[in-house]
């Protein structure tokens, strides 16, 4: 009795919006596969969330201040990490430059940055987490590194 008392009162609704003037929009049927494959994760695109979530939560903890939750960074002042020439270029130097922090001119993509990134505060997993994440994100494909590469890293300083 109340489902039928609540499917009136819905159609009543929209009855009298569309009187007013007002449109309904049609509601979604959640039981047929969408065609709007625009929205829709991928299966490849869960299993890299999944497997690079750890680094995303570091990455949103101590660098997306500075290079952006859209990895783009701030033109003049934060190189980019998406689509970076530089990064990718050296997956061991990224690790120290996490680990060590670097200060100094580099060129990113054509253009030279002169900020000091500092050292960051972070075990060596989390290390490998965000750099996997990172080398992951933004339409990147470059690779993974692993916790021994991390250590022989921390280590060489």
């Amino acid at each position: 009795m109340k489902v039928r008392l609540v499917i009136l009162g819905l159609g009543a609704l929209a009855i009298g919006i569309q009187s007013c003037g007002g449109e309904t929009t049609p509601v979604e049927d959640f039981t047929k596969p969408s065609a709007d494959k625009s929205t829709e994760t991928t299966v490849e695109e869960t299993k890299t969330e999944s497997l690079y979530a750890a680094g995303e939560a570091v990455y949103k903890k101590t660098c997306v201040a500075c290079h952006q939750a859209d990895g783009k960074g701030m033109e003049g002042a934060f190189p980019p990490l998406a689509g970076s020439d530089y990064l990718l270029a050296d997956k061991n130097r990224a690790i120290a430059q996490v680990i060590h922090g670097s200060e100094g001119e580099i060129t990113v993509n054509g253009k030279v940055y002169t900020g000091v990134m500092p050292p960051q505060a972070i075990t060596d997993e989390e290390v490998r987490d965000v750099i996997n994440y990172v080398l992951n994100s933004w339409g990147n494909d470059g690779g993974e590194v692993t916790l021994e590469e991390v250590q022989a890293q921390r280590s060489a300083e």
